[in-house]
């Protein structure tokens, strides 16, 4: 096998595993959306729906999850996309860890999972969950 097809298959596999963590982070997302609407729906018209407020209140539970979860994710992505420029920069040079897909060395590269969370996009969308979901508990306790 040649120093090429080497790095060919490298990359190939390297961007499989960044597209699958960007495909989780997008996946979180709709499913942090879906589960947030589908709860609010069926709980409309159930004695939940007189304790609402306080239901909004603890769905803020499973929000700061999956924005935990999303964080994560992007922070493994971006991790691996570190990996990935080293394997296009050296690896014409150096066999060193070949094929291998070990990420830890570039933790430090790249901002850490907290820093993440509270970057603007994951702000933005987490924190507009938040604040309607806040919104709904005030407005049903003062209606």
């Amino acid at each position: 096998m040649t120093n090429e097809e080497i790095l060919h298959k490298e990359i190939d596999l390297i961007q499989g595993v960044i597209n699958r963590m960007a495909s989780n982070s997008f996946l979180l997302k709709g499913w942090l959306v879906s589960l947030i609407a589908v709860i609010l729906a069926l709980t409309k018209d159930t004695i939940v729906a007189t304790q609402l407020s306080y239901f909004s209140l603890i769905l803020l539970l499973p929000v700061a999850v999956f924005w935990y979860l999303d964080a994560f994710f992007l922070h493994k992505e971006r991790c691996y996309i570190q990996l990935y420029e080293w394997v296009i920069k050296n690896r014409q040079t150096s066999l060193e860890n070949i094929y291998s897909l070990n990420y830890k060395k570039y933790e430090k590269d790249v901002d850490s999972i907290f820093k993440i969370m509270f970057s603007t996009t994951l702000r933005l969308f987490y924190g507009f969950i938040i604040i309607v979901l806040i919104g709904l508990a005030i407005h049903n306790i003062i209606s």
